[in-house]
């Protein structure tokens, strides 16, 4: 439930919570929105608690405005879940796939779906983080995900993966340049090394727009902005110590198979 209240007659977060607990409220979070709204949480399926609600916080502004009431209830939450498992899904074959037929003029020393798997084990890094995080916020801090979250994930998907394809290139064009002169983890480790400070400096200024984004940008986008910015980050991370490092290790599972 959103409410505005008059100009003055705003009170304070930790009255509202103990004026609202007094009705029994379960799961009940109050947070500030604006200069003079509030967003109230709470678990509830009767639809007399909504005007009780209402009536408690009358008691502090006669004038209180109802700007909104959102419910989410089980059938919701399960077609969420299921929809974003399937876009999810959907979205990493997708990227597999591509990248395997991108990569296809260099299945030498590894395949070229080999780019796509690792590619993904660098995503699936990216978005358990991410998820984790989440978890950890929404058991100590109640907060909720919903649509914007998974429409967060699959944002994280994007970005992640096209840094990942930059370092992935370089090592394609090198290893059309080396033909094979070079030991493949010397030719990583340059392209590496050439695609690290623009992976760097591009994912440094999305970071910064986002953490403006997720202390200024207000209640409504807060935690949308917060997710980008965990996943943006850890992206980087991925990128650079984990989708490169996975495909020279391929390497050497393969060379011990042999």
């Amino acid at each position: 439930m959103e409410v505005a209240f008059s100009e003055g007659k705003v009170p304070q977060v930790a009255e509202a919570q103990v004026s609202l607990e007094a009705l029994g409220l379960r799961s009940l979070t109050v947070q500030p929105t604006g200069d003079r709204g509030m967003i109230i949480r709470y678990l509830a399926s009767d639809e007399n608690l909504n005007e009780k609600v209402l009536t408690e916080l009358q008691k502090f502004d006669d004038k209180v405005e109802l700007v909104k009431v959102d419910f989410i209830g089980a059938s919701v939450s399960s077609q969420i879940k299921q929809s974003a498992l399937q876009a999810l899904a959907v979205a990493i074959i997708g990227i597999a796939l591509y990248i395997a037929w991108a990569f296809r003029k260099v299945s030498y020393p590894v395949s070229s779906w080999y780019y796509g798997i690792m590619a993904n084990v660098a995503l699936f890094h990216d978005l358990t983080i991410t998820v984790g995080i989440f978890a950890i916020l929404g058991h100590y801090f109640a907060v909720e995900i919903g649509a914007s979250f998974i429409a967060a994930l699959l944002t994280i998907l994007g970005y992640s993966v096209h840094d990942t394809i930059v370092v992935y290139d370089r090592v394609r064009e090198n290893l059309m340049r080396s033909r094979a002169k070079e030991n493949f983890e010397t030719i990583v480790n340059r392209s590496l090394n050439e695609t690290i400070a623009r992976s760097f400096n591009t994912s440094f200024t999305v970071i910064m727009v986002l953490l403006a984004i997720t202390l200024y940008g207000g209640e409504s986008i807060k935690y949308f902005a917060l997710a980008l910015l965990i996943g943006v980050a850890a992206g980087t991370y991925s990128s650079i110590y984990v989708a490169s490092a996975l495909l020279v290790t391929g390497l050497e599972w393969k060379n011990k198979k042999q």
